[in-house]
C-alpha cells in the first residue's frame, strides 16, 4: 500500500501519464486490472481555465477508476493554481503538475521539462498550485533538463519544500527524450534526499523489473508507461510475483476480449468509426511478439468501424488459438 497525502492506494503501482493512451476508457481498463493509480493525459492549464470544451474531456472521470491523478503541464503560477481548482471540482483525486515533458510545443511556452531549466519559477508553479489544491499535489520530473545541468536532487527538495505530497523521477535528461536507457541511480538519490514519497519511472517494461526498481532504489512506488500499453496485465502480474505466486500470461482471447472492452469503453465517449481509428495502435500494442503479428500489421489499416476490428480481431486469434503448443 501507498499512501500519498490523505490518499491510500491499494498497491504501489501508478498508470503513467501517456498521450493518447491514458484515456478514460484505457484507465477503467488498467484499474481493473490492477493499477494501484491512474492518470491521464498530459492537460493543459491553459485550456482548462480558458474553459476549451475539448480539454475539459480530457478530466472527464469514473467512479470505478479512483483514485484518480490528474496531471496538468503550464508555465504560468496563477493559471496552473486554476486549473487545479478546476480539476480537484472534476473530481480529481490527485494533482500531478508536468516537469517532464520535453516535446517542443510544451517547453517553447515554458512548461514541462523546460521549468528545470528555472528553479525559482518551479517553485512557484509548485507553490501556488499547492495553495489551490484542496487534495494531494505530486509532481512529476526528470533527472533535469540536460547532463550538464543534473538538478534532479535540487529540484525534488525544491518540491517537498513548497508542500507537495510525493515526486515522481522518470531519470532521463529532457536532451535525451528515450535515446538512453533510464538511470535508475537518480531515483535512489532522491529517495535519501527528501522526506515525501518517491515513485520510480522509467524502463519497467515487465514485472520483475518493477520489484528490482524498488528494491536497487528504495523508491515508495513505480509508476509504469509504455510497458502497460503493450502489455495491461502488468500490474496484477507484478502484485502477484511480489506475493511469490507465478507469472500469469493472457492467452489469445483474453487479449481479444480486453480489445473488444476497451473498444465499447470508447464508443461512449466518441463515434464508432473514430473509436475503431483510436483502438488500432492498442491492437499493435497488445499482440506485439505474438506469433504471426506482422500478418496483423497488414489488416489493421483496414479496421474502419466495430464490424471490420471484430473480423480482424477473430481471424487473427482464431490463428493463434490453432497453432501446435
Amino acid at each position: 500500500m501507498l499512501s500519498i497525502g490523505s490518499v491510500k492506494l491499494d498497491n504501489a503501482l501508478v498508470m503513467a501519464p501517456m498521450a493518447g493512451y491514458t484515456t478514460l476508457a484505457f484507465r477503467l481498463m488498467v484499474k481493473k486490472l490492477g493499477a494501484g493509480c491512474v492518470t491521464t493525459e498530459m492537460v493543459s492549464s491553459e485550456g482548462l481555465a480558458r474553459g476549451h470544451k475539448k480539454t475539459a474531456e480530457y478530466v472527464r472521470s469514473h467512479a470505478d477508476e479512483k483514485p484518480l491523478s490528474v496531471q496538468i503541464f503550464g508555465s504560468q503560477p496563477e493559471v496552473m493554481a486554476k486549473a487545479a481548482e478546476i480539476v480537484v471540482a472534476a473530481g480529481a483525486d490527485l494533482v500531478d503538475i508536468n516537469m517532464g515533458c520535453s516535446v517542443r510545443k510544451v517547453v517553447k511556452t515554458g512548461a514541462g521539462a523546460a521549468l528545470l531549466r528555472d528553479l525559482r519559477k518551479a517553485a512557484r508553479v509548485v507553490s501556488a498550485v499547492r495553495r489551490a489544491c484542496a487534495c494531494p499535489l505530486t509532481v512529476k520530473i526528470r533527472a533535469g533538463w540536460s547532463p550538464e545541468d543534473p538538478v534532479a536532487v535540487e529540484i525534488a527538495r525544491v518540491i517537498e519544500d513548497c508542500g507537495a505530497d510525493a515526486v515522481t523521477v522518470h531519470p532521463r535528461f529532457a536532451t535525451q527524450g528515450f535515446s538512453v536507457p533510464a538511470d535508475w541511480t537518480w531515483i535512489g538519490r532522491i529517495k535519501e534526499r527528501v522526506g515525501i514519497p518517491v515513485i520510480g519511472n522509467g524502463d519497467v517494461s515487465d514485472p520483475s523489473l518493477a520489484l528490482r526498481m524498488k528494491k536497487e532504489t528504495g523508491c515508495d512506488g513505480v509508476m509504469i508507461g509504455r510497458g502497460a500499453i503493450s502489455n495491461p496485465w502488468i500490474f496484477q502480474q507484478t502484485a502477484a510475483m511480489e506475493q511469490g505466486l507465478g507469472e500469469s500470461r493472457p492467452g489469445p482471447w483474453e487479449r481479444r476480449a480486453f480489445l473488444l472492452e476497451h473498444f465499447t469503453l470508447l464508443c461512449e465517449s466518441m463515434e464508432e468509426r473514430r473509436a475503431a481509428l483510436a483502438v488500432r495502435g492498442l491492437v499493435l500494442a497488445c499482440t506485439r511478439g505474438l506469433p504471426h503479428s506482422s500478418r496483423l500489421r497488414g489488416r489493421i489499416a483496414q479496421i474502419r468501424d466495430g464490424e471490420t476490428l471484430i473480423s480482424t480481431m477473430d481471424h487473427y486469434f482464431s490463428t493463434l488459438e490453432n497453432l501446435p503448443s
